[in-house]
């Protein structure tokens, strides 16, 4: 040590370490650590890098699939942060390799359409009731479907959400319209449960009647509260039929897709035609009820589950993704 360098050792104080640890160092492969802090859900999700999982259950839909991956492909937010989920059950069409075909072709593509990753998950439930509409939408039919749809919904979460998803974007395949930012914008809200209104498109007379489709989001009243508790915990209550008298107020008929469409409204209910979700309400066990759960299931079952552990669920009724116009006959959308 020289001179200068004994000086300056004087000068200093020697650190001491108390129960000093080195790090412990794991080499085994097949030992994985996944880290969920730093995976968040905020407004500033694309500068963020967020991914986003969107998911579709799908059940002979054949005939939709082109127009779907159609507007999928117009998507505004980056599509190498979005990955695709699919789960394929009891299907009697050809909606699998209609479904396969069309995946392949977009994510063949050399620009910027393909996506980060897409996914299939095949799982038969045994559904026999027919697809046609008045089967489909008959008030006989609706707490059966319902728990088909919920069980279907979970399978296909459970199976695909990864710990690098922030956000859970559930999106029908009979969309025929959306805007192409609607992530973004649905996004900016910030919210934990969020979906716009649901409207079609028929023509009457060359004339535009603009209907109103998804009556599954709605504002819970006194009425309904009473008739719930009025009811055998088993029954499960569906929107637009005379059997029951909710007295709820609807979604559907409020709103203009000419309005403010950030303007936002409460619901307790929900539709599952367009709904996107933080990723975290899904790991906190938020799922889509098969049963009956406080006489709802699948996403009216979802909104109620969300709302009882203390989690947010808005609508924008101004906000309009247009579905395809099914010949719902009225009061069965």
């Amino acid at each position: 040590m020289s001179p200068n360098e004994q000086s300056d050792w004087h000068g200093m104080q020697t650190p001491v370490l108390f129960n000093h640890h080195i790090p412990l160092e794991i080499s085994s492969t097949t030992i994985q650590h996944i880290d969920l802090n730093p995976i968040e859900s905020t407004p500033k999700a694309v500068a963020n890098g967020e991914r986003v999982l969107i998911l579709t259950p799908l059940r002979d839909a054949s005939e939709y699939i082109n127009k779907y991956f159609d507007l999928l492909s117009e998507l505004t937010y980056p599509h190498g942060l979005i990955d695709l989920g699919f789960l394929v059950g009891d299907s009697t069409d050809d909606t699998m390799a209609v479904l396969a075909a069309e995946l392949d072709r977009v994510q063949k593509r050399t620009d910027k359409i393909p996506f980060r990753s897409a996914k299939i998950i095949q799982k038969d439930f045994g559904v026999l009731h027919h697809q046609d509409v008045e089967d489909r939408h008959s008030f006989a039919a609706q707490g059966p479907r319902r728990k088909a749809i919920g069980k279907a919904r979970n399978y296909l979460l459970y199976s695909a959400l990864q710990p690098e998803h922030s956000w859970v974007y559930w999106r029908d395949v009979d969309i025929v319209d959306s805007p192409s930012a609607i992530l973004e914008d649905f996004m900016a809200h910030d919210r934990d449960i969020l979906v716009p209104n649901i409207w079609f498109h028929r023509y009457e007379k060359g004339v535009d009647i603009e209907g109103r489709f998804d009556y599954n989001s709605w504002q819970e009243s006194e009425i309904g509260l009473a008739l719930a508790s009025s009811l055998e915990k088993d029954v499960i209550l569906a929107e637009g039929y005379s059997q029951y008298e909710t007295g709820r107020t609807h979604m559907a008929l409020k709103g203009d897709w000419r309005g403010d469409k950030d303007e936002e409204i409460p619901l307790d209910g929900i539709g599952g035609v367009n709904i996107l979700v933080k990723a975290d309400v899904h790991r906190s066990g938020i799922n889509f009820p098969s049963y009956s759960f406080e006489n709802q299931a699948e996403t009216e079952g979802f909104a109620k589950m969300a709302k009882r552990a203390g989690y947010g669920v808005y609508g924008l009724p101004n906000y309009v993704v247009w579905h395809i116009d099914t010949k719902e006959k009225p009061g069965n959308a």
